[in-house]
């Protein structure tokens, strides 16, 4: 099954047999693209909603320089853009990180899951709020850390992601930004990103191992100094979600 790591790790087992095959049978076909290569321009129709099989898929928004700012990211269980669905234009880029491969899902048929179940409605809807919620904190990091923390914020938060889908180790960073990709997604330089990493490393929370792979050492003080609190993933914490039923006997079902 193509779509097993969709909500997992957060609302998967809220859905039945039955809405987990309705979501399988939506994908048209299976699409790859390379390394850096871009899935859907800013501005540029889309009647496909994208879901992510392996691989990271970058979000960016590009100056009149041609600069990048990473604005958010996605990964293996993640739709990259199912807002695309009612909004039809994006308002920013997509860019596979590295080998990517993806599930791609006509709106026609996410329109005919809407319509067939409110609960698997909501389910995508709750997709969606969780890219708004990464957006929010990502705003938080940038606006309230220092460069050191918010590397450290960003790989953390990548880390409890991964670990949603089962796909961290306990050790080594599961995907590999380049030290220009973190300056991007912090509104730091690259020289700013790599000063950073230097101290981070001396510190003795990470160990770099080139071409982007890093090893986390110390995962707590990561956290301590990211300031980070993983409940905004809905995964764990305060803001865990048990179900996506109503408590008010009265709202419609």
């Amino acid at each position: 099954m193509h779509t097993k790591l969709f909500l997992k790790g957060r609302l998967r087992h809220e859905l039945g047999t039955q809405e987990k095959q309705w979501l399988e049978d939506c994908i048209s076909r299976i699409v790859t693209i390379q390394p850096r290569e871009t899935l859907v321009r800013r501005g540029q129709r889309v009647e496909y909603s994208y879901y992510i099989i392996e691989g990271v898929v970058l979000r960016h928004l590009d100056d009149r320089g041609g600069e990048r700012q990473l604005v958010g990211l996605n990964i293996p269980g993640d739709f990259v853009d199912l807002h695309g669905f009612p909004m039809k234009r994006l308002d920013h880029s997509t860019t596979a990180l590295g080998d990517v491969k993806l599930a791609e899902v006509p709106h026609s048929a996410i329109a005919g899951l809407v319509e067939k179940s409110g609960h698997l409605a909501r389910a995508l809807w709750f997709s969606t709020l969780l890219d708004a919620a990464m957006h929010r904190e990502w705003i938080f990091r940038l606006g309230r850390l220092n460069a050191e923390g918010r590397i450290a914020h960003l790989i953390c938060e990548i880390i409890e992601r991964y670990r949603f889908v089962d796909l961290y180790d306990g050790h080594t960073l599961p995907l590999q930004l380049l030290q220009r990709d973190y300056a991007e997604a912090c509104g730091i330089t690259s020289v700013h990103a790599n000063r950073s990493f230097r101290t981070l490393k001396e510190r003795g929370v990470l160990e770099l191992s080139g071409e982007g792979r890093i090893e986390v050492l110390d995962e707590a003080e990561l956290k301590r100094l990211a300031e980070f609190r993983g409940d905004y993933l809905y995964g764990d914490g305060d803001l865990a979600l048990e179900s996506l039923e109503d408590r008010d006997e009265q709202a419609s079902r």
